[in-house]
């Protein structure tokens, strides 16, 4: 039993090692810098041409610098990038100070979608290690069902309280994949959109939307969104919605 504890504990050192977040490598280090000085010059058009070529081709951002191409977007009145890139600052580390200043943006401009709960920022806070204890919890799982397993072979049996213990802790998991999850949103990146009752051209017109809403999405068919547009099904073209991360 100490041996298989030992590969198990073993097999969990690996597999939460690789798991590790990886350094920045030394070009995308040196890009940053290189946009950081270009900000702080206040070129501000050359420096987030810089900082758009890191998210998209490195794939990485910092905190800082989600919070400094949002500004520079603010200040060129491009209101959807500005959001969006508040709102990866917010999901990478989440504040309510961000939050305020998304609702300020939000009112000054008559934007919707940007309501945020107590129950929404604690899940928000709670998501950035969401995925790791799930991978915890799962493994333990695996771990418990393979001891199982094992013991039963041998002859061994479980008392009725472990079972029903046991049967309540993948309740519990998957019970935390639902609670957590957030729901997918996207933000309206065009202005004059059509808000349309059905997914096709021709159904009944609903609304024209100007870019920088934020909406749920509910599902998708074709080309088409479903969302929900001032607590209506409704539906819009994906070619229209900025998709949130």
């Amino acid at each position: 039993m100490q041996s298989l504890w030992f590969k198990i504990s073993l097999f969990l050192i690996l597999f939460l090692g690789f798991g590790a977040e990886p350094t920045y490598s030394q070009p995308y280090k040196f890009s940053l810098d290189r946009a950081d000085s270009l900000f702080q010059k206040q070129e501000y058009t050359d420096a987030l041409t810089i900082y758009e070529q890191i998210l998209e081709q490195e794939q990485h951002y910092s905190p800082q610098m989600l919070l400094k191409m949002a500004y520079i977007k603010e200040g060129l009145r491009d209101y959807t990038s500005a959001m969006y890139y508040l709102h990866l600052f917010y999901v990478k580390q989440p504040s309510r100070s961000v939050l305020k200043k998304m609702e300020e943006l939000a009112h000054a401009h008559r934007l919707t979608g940007y309501e945020y709960s107590d129950l929404h920022f604690f899940k928000t806070q709670f998501s950035k290690h969401y995925m790791r204890m799930l991978e915890l919890m799962l493994i333990a799982a695996v771990v418990t069902v393979t001891i199982m397993f094992l013991s039963w072979r041998k002859g061994r049996r479980f008392s009725n309280t472990f079972k029903i213990g046991f049967t309540l802790y993948l309740l519990f998991i998957l019970y935390y994949v639902n609670f957590l999850n957030l729901g997918d949103a996207g933000i309206i990146k065009n202005n004059h959109v059509a808000i349309m009752s059905a997914p096709s051209a021709g159904s009944a017109w609903l609304a024209t939307a100007s870019q920088g809403h934020k909406v749920p999405i509910r599902g998708e068919q074709d080309i088409w969104y479903e969302i929900r547009w001032k607590g209506e099904v409704a539906y819009i073209r994906k070619t229209n919605i900025l998709e949130l991360p």
